[in-house]
């Protein structure tokens, strides 16, 4: 191989790698959506409930819980949250929510009228209180919500 040919292809596996990097960014930011496209900010929620499973991933973190109604039925709701560093930052991680943990959620509900949702806030029993949206367009959590 002549040096000439070794630069080519040197160039050309850079060129390729950029591209591919390119591309996962891209689907990144595709994926990446504005409050106002699934919730609905006229729909305010606040629900109490006991967790199921956390999912901590990017670009948004999910949290599941069970929901029990007036008439002892339950629902398994999910919220999303914003993202795991965010979320960290501001001293919520996955071991302060671990399985069975009782919960406050305010937020808003989905467009889709199912059990979800985003939420604004988490409380927990002893006292301790999360902002954990991260949507920049999100509305702040309505003073009263209504039950879903």
């Amino acid at each position: 191989m002549t040096f000439s040919t070794l630069r080519l292809s040197l160039s050309v596996r850079r060129t390729a790698s950029a591209c591919l990097l390119g591309a996962g960014l891209m689907g990144t930011v595709q994926a990446h959506h504005a409050f106002s496209a699934e919730f609905d900010a006229d729909k305010p929620l606040e629900l109490s409930g006991t967790v199921t499973k956390a999912k901590w991933v990017n670009p948004h973190s999910w949290l599941y819980f069970d929901v029990k109604s007036a008439d002892g039925t339950v629902t398994n709701w999910g919220v999303e949250f914003g993202a795991p560093f965010a979320l960290q930052e501001r001293g919520l991680t996955k071991a302060v929510l671990p399985v069975g943990t009782e919960i406050k959620v305010k937020g808003y509900r989905a467009k889709n009228g199912g059990p979800f949702g985003y939420a604004v806030t988490v409380s927990l029993a002893d006292g301790r209180s999360f902002r954990v949206g991260g949507a920049q367009d999100a509305p702040a959590p309505a003073a009263s919500a209504a039950r879903p």
